[in-house]
């Protein structure tokens, strides 16, 4: 398991661009961009023992960030 944060710029290097127009652009990409960095640095904060939660909270957290994840790959795709 990697204990490295997942910031969008990160996962989707090629749209670092477009991510900053879309969050510019369209609130609702905004708004999910947010709820991605909110729910990905949860995860990373549990990954890392900060802020610890039992196996199911965390695994119920990464695959709401990969949901996050997918739908703003779609957008930046649109």
């Amino acid at each position: 398991m990697s204990h490295t944060p997942h910031e969008l710029h990160e996962e989707f290097p090629q749209f670092a661009a477009k991510i900053s127009e879309m969050k510019q652009a369209d609130a609702h990409f905004a708004r999910l961009a947010e709820e991605y960095h909110e729910v990905n640095r949860k995860v990373h904060r549990a990954e890392t023992l900060v802020e610890p939660m039992d196996d199911l909270a965390e695994h119920d957290l990464r695959k709401e960030r990969a949901r996050l994840k997918d739908e703003i790959y779609r957008m930046l795709n649109a």
